[in-house]
Order: structure tokens, then sequence, then C-alpha cells
């Protein structure tokens, strides 16, 4: 590689080594912040900033994290700009199976609820993925409503189980609102895994996103395995949000607006939009959830609530903007 080339390459990750400092900066600062202060002088000893802050600090930046990236795979395997977890209807499939979770007493096993809330979001991705395909083509029309149907039926169970079990209400309320408020250090170390492996899945197949884009049939002449790199990104993408849910409910599109806000800073080349929607989506919803912790003190808002006043304005405008192509991709 040439100086020059280098140079260039070096200058392409400056802005994103700048934001993962400025990501370490907030994340500290956030972990201070609160109904009690922390110190600097604090941090080594108080069991608030240990216990509580600090690992509810880090399930936010690994949830924000896996849900941006989500929504950028989602976004290029669908070919629709309007796709994310939660508009696909697989996060309420994910809260689903945790409220079910719930209700058999299942909580108390280590995986449980973890483990039913993957099996619900991957037959809900099966299911969205199988009606909206028709021949050799994915309708958009059909899968936007294929999800919001999905949504509305999800939610309309998991009211159904709260009004038959009154004594599990509370329990499953925290996952259909979204919350960090009982993030531990379990919840890193049962996430951290899962959310790693997919990034790295994702960030290694960035390039076939980028093909996927152009179609399927003109990615397999450019040689993708359309299908084979379809099914091993929608099951690596499903298992973080899965995972995310299991550990804070349903959190709402952070998976539609990182991507775009990404986009229009850095291009369209998923190459680059992978990476920086993964710092951007961390810094997010550490700040979503930061604002949640602190605007209603001594409560708290659900963190869900914060990203939806977010994202609802910008999923409008991208339906406003996209009125006129919605049809086959």
């Amino acid at each position: 590689m040439s100086h020059r080339h280098q140079k260039n390459a070096i200058l392409r990750v400056l802005p994103l080594i700048g934001l993962l400092l400025l990501l370490a900066a907030v994340a500290l600062g956030c972990s201070m912040v609160g109904i009690v202060h922390i110190g600097w002088h604090d941090m080594s000893t108080s069991p608030i900033f240990l216990n509580m802050r600090l690992p509810r600090v880090v399930v936010s930046m690994l949830v924000g994290a896996a849900l941006s990236v989500c929504g950028a795979t989602y976004q290029a395997v669908f070919r629709n700009p309007l796709t994310d977890p939660y508009v696909l209807g697989i996060s309420s499939g994910a809260s689903l199976g945790a409220a079910l979770a719930i209700l058999m007493g299942l909580g108390a096993w280590l995986w449980g609820i973890g483990a039913c809330a993957l099996a619900a979001a991957m037959l809900t991705i099966l299911f969205i993925y199988r009606i909206a395909s028709m021949g050799n083509r994915m309708h958009t029309t059909t899968l936007l409503l294929t999800g919001v149907c999905v949504t509305f039926l999800s939610s309309a169970l998991i009211s159904l189980i709260m009004v038959l079990h009154n004594d599990k209400m509370d329990s499953i309320i925290f996952w259909t609102m979204g919350s960090l408020a009982s993030a531990s250090w379990l919840d890193v170390a049962l996430l951290a895994p899962i959310v790693l492996a997919g990034l790295a899945v994702v960030i290694y197949h960035s390039r076939d996103l980028n093909l996927l884009l152009t179609g399927s049939e003109t990615a397999q002449s450019l040689g993708v395995e359309v299908e084979k790199v379809r099914r091993r990104l929608l099951l690596f993408t499903t298992l973080m949000v899965a995972f995310a849910v299991s550990c804070c409910g349903v959190i709402g599109f952070v998976g539609l607006v990182v991507p775009h806000a990404v986009r229009l800073v850095v291009g369209s080349d998923n190459r680059r939009v992978i990476p920086y929607s993964i710092v951007c989506g961390a810094l997010l919803l550490l700040l979503c959830d930061t604002a949640a912790r602190i605007l209603l003190q001594p409560n708290e808002l659900p963190v869900g609530s914060v990203t939806a006043m977010i994202g609802a304005p910008m999923f409008i405008y991208l339906l406003y903007k996209n009125k006129k192509g919605f049809g086959e991709i």
C-alpha cells in the first residue's frame, strides 16, 4: 500500500476513533449521574457504581449497538429503508416469547426467558420472510404490513396474558415498555458473547450487504451465495434481538434511526455504515437511558418511550419520503 493510500485510510478511521473516545467519555459521565451522584474518588469503592450503574451502562451500549446493526442489516437484506427489528415485529415476537416464559415460571432458569424470546423471534422472522416472499421477489408493502400485523397480534396476546394472570402483570409490563433498570453483570455475561459474535458476522458480510442491495440475481452473479448469506445474517441478527429483548424488553426505533443518520454522514457503503452504526447505536441508547433515569427523579421513564419519541417522527418522515417507492424489490 502506498504512503498516500495509508494516509487516506488513517483519515477515514480517525472519525470512528473519535466517536469511540466520545462514547467512552459519555459512558463514564453517565455512570456518575443519578439520584446518587458518584464522584471520581468513589468509583472504585461505590457498590452503586460497580454493581448498578456500570453494568447498566455496558448493557445499554451492547443493546444499542445490536439493535442499530440489526436495523442496518435488515434494510440491506430486505432492500427496504423502513425496516428494523421493531417495525418488522421481531422485537414484539420476542417479547411475547419472554411473556410466555414468565407465565410458565421459566424466569428462574438461566436461559429460560432468553430461549423463549429466541424461539419466538426466529418463528416471527421466518413467518414474515415466507409471507412477504412471492416467487423470487420480496414485496415491500407485504413485508411492512405483515410486520405491523405481527406487532399488533403479539401486543394483543401479551395484554390477554396480563389480564388473565394479574400476578405476572408487573413482570410482563417490563418487557412491553423496555427498561434497563434491572441490568446486572449476569445480563452482560449473557448478552456480550451473542452481540459480539453477531457484530463480527455482520461486519464480515458488510461487502455482501452492499451487493444484496443491487438485487438477488446481480449479487449471485457477483459471487454472493445469496440464500446462505441471508440465512446466516438473519440468524445472527435475530439472536441479537432476542437476547436484547430478554435483557431489557422491547426498545423500538433504534435500528431505524441510527443507520439512516449514519448514512447521511458517511454514505451508503455498509463497510462504513456498520462500524459507525455500532458506535452511534451504543451512544444513542446510552444517552436515552440516562435521560430516562434522570428526567423524572426519583421516578424513571421506560427507555422504550424515550426512543419511540425520537424514532416515531423519523419513521413518519421516511414513510412520507418513500411513499412513491413502495412495491416490489
